[in-house]
């Protein structure tokens, strides 16, 4: 199994436009510490790649990477299609930036796939320019990521483990369900891999936990080092968990319970007032210690 590592930052990523905190303009100053919006690439097979979450940042992560360019026709993409994890808009605008594919494939649960339709009338604005496919990302046991897979053994296989029922804004006062955010599990049956990725986690239910510890590698939800960083930084009157983001220290913290797993474990979606986005932050010393890394973009893992 292959993995692109084409973003590590939450919403607004680092730096965002209007902010001027201490994480913004310290990779104003220093380049190689900006982090675009969170999401991966995943081979599903021999030049065919799908994206897991559609950011703002998607036209500069595909032409950041070269696995993912066109060719050799001047229209042949490996893009295959986009698996999302929710329906936030970091994790979804990028999708109106792939119009000019010929056709689209959209991997999500159902009511991610209803928000979009329903509520950003997605599929009405890229119709003109594209054809747009929906597939479910199945909540219990697993399918094929790409279609051409279907009959056989071998290729990445899929399922979504719910893990908070938080629903976009925009969808406030849509019906209740817990499959509004999911964590993402990869598994690859030719080696017997598997991973776990979620960018978004306000919870730990015990299937999460069960994958945890079957998988290779997790890689989760960092974007608040403890739960009163929104409040003392002064970005939300609410905690990490109350704005749905478990952090990563503290009695609620996700670090220890990672540090108790085998797997190689990596962290993502970092905001801009999380101190791990500063390399020279004595947090990092404390992760390391524990064995537990911090994602960066660019990075390519194997399994």
């Amino acid at each position: 199994m292959l993995l692109l590592v084409l973003g590590t930052a939450a919403g607004g990523g680092v730096p965002q436009w209007n902010c001027a905190c201490p994480g913004c303009s310290g990779a104003r100053a220093h380049p190689h510490r900006r982090r675009r919006h969170a999401s991966l690439a995943v081979r599903a097979g021999e030049g065919r790649w799908y994206l897991v979450n559609a950011t703002p940042d998607i036209g500069d992560q595909i032409e950041a990477r070269p696995e993912l360019h066109p060719g050799p026709g001047p229209r042949r993409t490996p893009v295959a299609g986009v698996i999302l994890t929710d329906a936030e808009l970091d994790h979804t605008l990028g999708i109106a930036r792939l119009r000019e594919a010929d056709g689209l494939q959209v991997v999500a649960t159902a009511p991610v796939r209803r928000a979009l339709q329903d509520r950003l009338h997605l599929g009405d604005v890229l119709t003109p320019y594209t054809s747009m496919t929906w597939r479910d990302l199945p909540r219990r046991g697993a399918a094929p990521l790409d279609r051409a897979d279907a009959t056989g053994p071998s290729g990445v296989r899929i399922s979504g483990i719910p893990v908070s029922g938080k629903r976009p804004r925009y969808a406030a006062d849509a019906p209740d369900d817990d499959a509004w955010v999911v964590a993402l599990r990869l598994y690859d049956p030719a080696s017997g891999a598997s991973v776990l990725y979620a960018p978004a986690l306000a919870d730990w239910p015990d299937r999460f936990q069960r994958a945890a510890e079957e998988a290779d590698c997790v890689i989760v939800d960092g974007t608040f080092w403890d739960d009163d960083e929104p409040r003392r930084t002064g970005i939300s009157p609410r905690t990490a968990t109350g704005m749905g983001h478990l952090p990563v220290d503290g009695p609620d913290g996700t670090a220890e319970r990672l540090a108790r797993l085998s797997a190689r474990c990596l962290y993502t979606h970092l905001n801009n007032t999380n101190p791990l986005v500063d390399p020279a932050a004595p947090q990092h010393k404390r992760l390391a210690r524990l064995g537990i890394e911090v994602a960066q973009d660019g990075m390519v893992i194997e399994l």
